[in-house]
């Protein structure tokens, strides 16, 4: 006996497969926004991971940029320290620089030649004076060269001056103090000196230098 099916299999076998399709579609739909999903969690979490990490590295940069304030402060007390430590040494070594100086100004300061002021900055002196001649302050320059605390003497400005109506040539003089490591003997050792200051040179016709005493008056022609 034969069997012929007359049922429209075609359409049938056609809306099967589109009800295969349209399920394939819907699992890729769901399958895909799934993986969209995953990929946008992933990514958010990378970033949060990755801002928590650049806020940790803010917070770790202002501690560290506070330590280095620090630190420059620290460097900063320390040079400050160092300076006044080398100041302190300085002045321990050179201590007795001015009585020295003070000692051969007074040593070598020749008749006729009255200080005014002496001014020390670092090794450098200045000295203004008074001269009775010009001669006087080149004498005085001769023997500042001969000096084993004092050398290099440069006049700078020497003019005629009236002081209490007298009339003296006022100097102005530049000299470098030496450094030595050891004292001179003899009579380049300073000695005690006592010296008193006045505001005007004494009288122009003493021709002696402050320290030295004045010449006796000469006696009396006795009575024949």
């Amino acid at each position: 006996m034969i069997r012929i099916n007359l049922l429209p299999h075609r359409e049938e076998r056609r809306r099967r497969q589109n009800i295969q399709i349209g399920v394939l579609a819907s699992l890729g739909a769901v399958l895909g926004a799934v993986i969209v999903g995953a990929v946008h969690v992933g990514i958010v979490t990378q970033i949060e991971y990755q801002n928590g990490r650049n806020n940790y590295l803010k917070r770790e940069i202002a501690v560290l940029d506070k330590q280095i304030e620090e630190i420059k402060k620290l460097k900063e007390q320390t040079q400050q320290l160092l300076a006044r430590k080398k100041v302190v040494e300085a002045l321990q070594v050179n201590r007795s620089d001015t009585v020295h100086v003070m000692d051969q100004l007074v040593r070598r300061l020749p008749d006729g030649i009255y200080l005014k002021s002496v001014k020390q900055t670092g090794t450098r002196l200045n000295v203004v004076g008074y001269a009775q001649s010009n001669a006087r302050v080149s004498t005085l320059m001769r023997n500042i060269e001969g000096s084993p605390w004092l050398e290099n003497p440069t006049l700078v400005e020497i003019k005629a001056v009236s002081v209490n109506k007298q009339r003296l040539n006022e100097f102005n003089l530049n000299m470098q103090m030496k450094r030595q490591t050891e004292e001179p003997s003899g009579e380049d050792k300073p000695a005690t000196i006592k010296a008193t200051s006045a505001s005007t040179p004494p009288d122009a016709n003493a021709s002696r230098a402050p320290g030295k005493p004045a010449s006796p008056p000469a006696p009396a022609n006795p009575k024949k």
